[in-house]
């Protein structure tokens, strides 16, 4: 790590137009410690009391200098997080370093942070702990693995903590008061996978972690309610990413020399044969038509798979469920499902009884895998028709 004495890393943080944020409720026993470690490193200091009950009010009243938010009452952590950040913005800062006040955290990485932004400017970076240090907490170890993986499958990144509180966010790339941040601890979450949706570059730096005895640990985190709530947010995001990050992404990408690209290296120079692209293709319109919302790639992957099938193919034609396209798949459907059981095609907007409800939804679900079926079959002969005029001259049809 640099030696510059700590006068010299707080004048870097000034020119970088760094401030650190603490959020704190009830840490009274370590939030003393905490503050004078930080301004070794930092002059510019937001302390968030959220709604603290012990003597944490009587602390920041040593520290003058100290920009302090006061929560009358509990909000949580997110919400803490969120009014800091805020405020750290709404002063003109670039950077935010979020740092912990149970004394977990070592001020003396904030140099690790300075090195790395400076090297990647606006960049979005979080702390990765050690998960196999001594008296890390089972349930720490637990919840950040489960964080990953939703994070993953939400963003297509890897990273090695998701949780870790002690980060740089870059303020001018961010929209810190997005009303989609939650208010507990799913925050730390919901905020790196909107920035990484956003197209801020999102990375772990290594970080060093105290975990103290069990018998002097004071955690806010109550697993049950905790894991509920980050649940209900990943389920959200997981149909999110799936109905619009996706095929937001694809749009992006269709330009006419990406598609000409994946069209030669996907379908003309592939090395499979012309009916397994033709199935690859049925199976993602069939998928992308049926009523499995949020879960439709999931299962296209899983199915392309098991099946042996080109999964990019599967998962690009899935995407004919674009948001432009989902009102023609929804009303295909619907008149599907009208005539298949012999019904007008009238939706009796006005009529919110449980009988109309129940008539159309169930029109809607037996149409949209009958037209699911139809517009896969219909996939099929066109593809096949075309895969044999344009392959026939490389040999693979």
């Amino acid at each position: 790590m640099n030696t510059n004495t700590t006068s010299v890393w707080r004048k870097i943080l000034k020119e970088l137009e760094i401030v650190v944020v603490i959020p704190t409720y009830n840490n009274g026993k370590t939030l003393a410690a905490v503050i004078e470690e930080v301004y070794r490193y930092a002059d510019d200091i937001i302390v968030i009391n959220d709604g603290s009950t012990d003597d944490t009010a009587n602390i920041l009243e040593q520290y003058p200098a100290i920009r302090t938010i006061t929560h009358p009452v509990n909000k949580g952590k997110g919400t803490a997080l969120k009014h800091g950040l805020s405020q750290a913005k709404k002063e003109g800062f670039r950077y935010a370093i979020t740092i912990d006040s149970d004394g977990q955290h070592f001020a003396s990485d904030i140099p690790c942070f300075i090195e790395a932004i400076e090297k990647e400017p606006d960049t979005l970076l979080v702390g990765a702990r050690n998960l196999a240090s001594d008296n890390m907490p089972g349930k720490n170890t637990f919840a950040n693995k489960f964080s990953n993986f939703w994070f993953r499958l939400e963003t297509g990144l890897k990273l090695e903590d998701t949780q870790s509180g002690y980060r740089l966010y870059p303020l001018r790339k961010m929209d810190v008061q997005s009303c989609w941040y939650t208010a507990k601890y799913e925050f730390e979450l919901e905020a790196i996978v909107f920035a990484a949706w956003g197209d801020v570059v999102v990375k772990n730096i290594p970080i060093h972690v105290y975990y103290p005895p069990q018998a002097e640990r004071v955690s806010h985190f109550r697993p049950f309610r905790d894991f509920t709530r980050i649940s209900v947010l990943n389920t959200v995001l997981v149909l999110i990413t799936c109905l619009w990050i996706i095929p937001r992404n694809l749009l992006r990408k269709l330009s006419w020399s990406n598609c000409k690209r994946f069209f030669t290296d996907n379908v003309l120079n592939t090395r499979e044969s012309n009916l397994k692209i033709v199935l690859a293709i049925m199976l993602g319109i069939f998928m992308g038509i049926v009523p499995l919302w949020g879960y439709q790639m999931l299962i296209t992957l899983f199915l392309a798979h098991l099946f042996r099938l080109n999964k990019v193919i599967a998962l690009v034609a899935a995407n004919i469920s674009i948001p432009p396209m989902i009102p023609l798949l929804l009303y295909g459907s619907y008149r599907t499902g009208c005539m298949v059981l012999g019904n007008p095609p009238d939706l009796h907007l006005g009529d919110l009884s449980l009988e109309n409800v129940k008539s159309v939804l169930e029109q809607y679900l037996i149409g949209s895998i009958i037209f699911a079926m139809a517009c896969s079959l219909l996939s099929g002969v066109i593809s096949t028709a075309l895969l044999a005029i344009c392959r026939r001259k490389n040999g693979y049809d």
